[in-house]
This record gives C-alpha cells, sequence and structure tokens, in this order.
C-alpha cells in the first residue's frame, strides 16, 4: 500500500458512530425502492447521470463553502476518478438496468454480497487480518443471504439477466471499496464524493444519450420525490456516510454492513412499493444479524 499518502480526511462528526451506521443503513437501503419509484417515469442511464451531476455540483460548492478548497493532487484526483467510474457508472448503471425488470427487495438481497467479495482480497490487498470469527461472521451472513434468495427465488419472479447485472455491479462496488483503502486519496470526503459522482455522472452521459431516449421521460411527482431522495439523501448523505465509515474502520468491517440491506431493503420494498414479504425472508434475517455482529466486534473492540 502506498505509504506516502494519508487516508482521505474525515470531517468530525457530532454523532456518535453507532447512531451514523444505523442512518446509513436506512439510507442506503432506501434506495433500492427510491430509485425504483423514479425509474417507472425515466429511462435508468438518463436518471442516474443527472443524479450524478446535480449532486456533485452541490457537493462541490458545500465543500468549498465549509472547508475552502481542498488541497488534491493529481494523483489523489485520478484515484477519486477511477473509484467514482466503479462505484457510480457501473455499479449503479448495472444495478439500476436491473432495477427496470427485478424488484427492489431482491436487488438488495444481492447486494449485500459485497463483504464476501470484499473479504476474499482484503487480505492480499490491504493486509487485513481474517480471523476465524470473522469468517464464522460472513458465512452466517451468508447463509441469511442465501435464505432470502432462495424465498425470492421460489416463484421465479426474477431472472438470471438481472441476477447477473446485479452481480457486476457488486463487483464494481467491491473494487471501488478495496481501491479506496488501497489508493487512500487526500482532501475531505465532501470533496472526494463530489469528483466521484462528476466522473461517474459525465462517463455515463454518451452512454445515456446513445442508448436511451429523452422522449420517455414523464414528469410525475414519483419521478421528482425520487430523484430528490436520491440525490440528497442518498448521493450526498449515504455515500458521505460510506466513505466517512471506510476511514474509521477496514474495509471487512465496513462493508459487512451490508448484510443489513436484505432486511431493509425487504421493508421499504413492501412499504413504498408494496412489494411482497414471504415469511422466510425473515428468517433470513436472523442469521445475517448475527454475522454482522461477529464481523464488526473484533474491528471495533
Amino acid at each position: 500500500m502506498p505509504a506516502a499518502a494519508p487516508a482521505l480526511a474525515a470531517p468530525r462528526s457530532f454523532l456518535p458512530l453507532p447512531l451514523l451506521i444505523a442512518l446509513f443503513c436506512v439510507l442506503w437501503s432506501a434506495a433500492f425502492a427510491g430509485a425504483k419509484l423514479a425509474l417507472g417515469d425515466c429511462p435508468p442511464l438518463i436518471l442516474l447521470s443527472a443524479r450524478l451531476l446535480v449532486a456533485g455540483v452541490i457537493m462541490i460548492v458545500l465543500a468549498w463553502w465549509v472547508d475552502g478548497r481542498p488541497a488534491i493532487g493529481r494523483r489523489d484526483l485520478l484515484a477519486l476518478v477511477f473509484v467514482g467510474l466503479l462505484n457510480n457508472s457501473l455499479y449503479l448503471g448495472l444495478n439500476w438496468t436491473a432495477l427496470t425488470f427485478t424488484s427492489s427487495a431482491y436487488t438488495a438481497v444481492l447486494t449485500s454480497c459485497l463483504p464476501l467479495v470484499v473479504a476474499l482480497f482484503a487480505g492480499p490487498l490491504l493486509g487485513e487480518r481474517m480471523t476465524l470469527v470473522k469468517w464464522a461472521g460472513i458465512g452466517l451472513g451468508l447463509v441469511g443471504v442465501v435464505i432470502v434468495l432462495r424465498s425470492r427465488l421460489a416463484g421465479a419472479h426474477e431472472s438470471l439477466a438481472g441476477t447477473l447485472l446485479v452481480a457486476g455491479g457488486v463487483s464494481a462496488l467491491a473494487a471501488g471499496t478495496l481501491a479506496f483503502k488501497y489508493l487512500r486519496p487526500r482532501g475531505g470526503v465532501w470533496t472526494g464524493n463530489a469528483i466521484q459522482c462528476l466522473a461517474g455522472g459525465l462517463a455515463l452521459v454518451p452512454i445515456a444519450l446513445m442508448t436511451e431516449n429523452m422522449g420517455d421521460i414523464r414528469l410525475t411527482a414519483n419521478l421528482f420525490a425520487g430523484f430528490a431522495y436520491l440525490v440528497i439523501g442518498v448521493s450526498i448523505g449515504g455515500y458521505g456516510l460510506w466513505f466517512y465509515l471506510l476511514t474509521r474502520s477496514s474495509a471487512t468491517a465496513a462493508s459487512s454492513l451490508h448484510f443489513l440491506m436484505p432486511p431493509l431493503g425487504l421493508f421499504f420494498g413492501w412499504l413504498l412499493l408494496g412489494e411482497a414479504v414471504p415469511p422466510l425472508d425473515i428468517l433470513g434475517i436472523v442469521p445475517i444479524a448475527l454475522g454482522i455482529w461477529l464481523v464488526t466486534r473484533p474491528a471495533q473492540a
């Protein structure tokens, strides 16, 4: 790992860490239902590129107003652009495309497999020590995810194409998480997040214009409500908290929070979209919660 580059500076927090973790989980898991709500009235890549560009401009203005012009070198800028392409263009682009024909709950379940992918590479890339307790926690989390996954696939309501798109998105998010921890770009969390949003949005604009039709956009209340939440609640709030949490814990421990996404994703899918919640989904929450506790406890200690 490069020793000369200090980690991305985290802003001082006025809230306790457990509360920040809970807030991140709520904001992140509700994003699947929020995106599904807005995607009914706008093509996915057009909506995503607009969201990223608007959020990026807002965060740049806020960051410079609060912290002043950041001292970011060329290496840091390139690192943030690279992570932004992985986290925003690839992860979100694939996920949102899948959401046009898969349920938000199913997408949340598959995305919760992120800790498994991160854990496989965190040791050799980041030097993180994986104990038997951590592996046991990851294993329990996987059991819970499989239970929920089996429940969702039992009725054959989801497709292989959607599954492959979400799996590709999870792989991109895992690569972005590992790259962020490995490259350790300098600068504030808000500025770094803004650069990532702008990089992802600019990369998606030509693809969106070539593959989607602006005439398919319908200006509805659902579109405006979903877009506002995705910009403020997720791009600014959720991603800001995610990178803040990465500065406070290991990549494995932070990514283990994604095991909470299945139950929360199921809840918001039911609450906002009326998606059904089979009983097996509820059963899967138990090993997921226990797995999170086992993985994060050693890191917190």
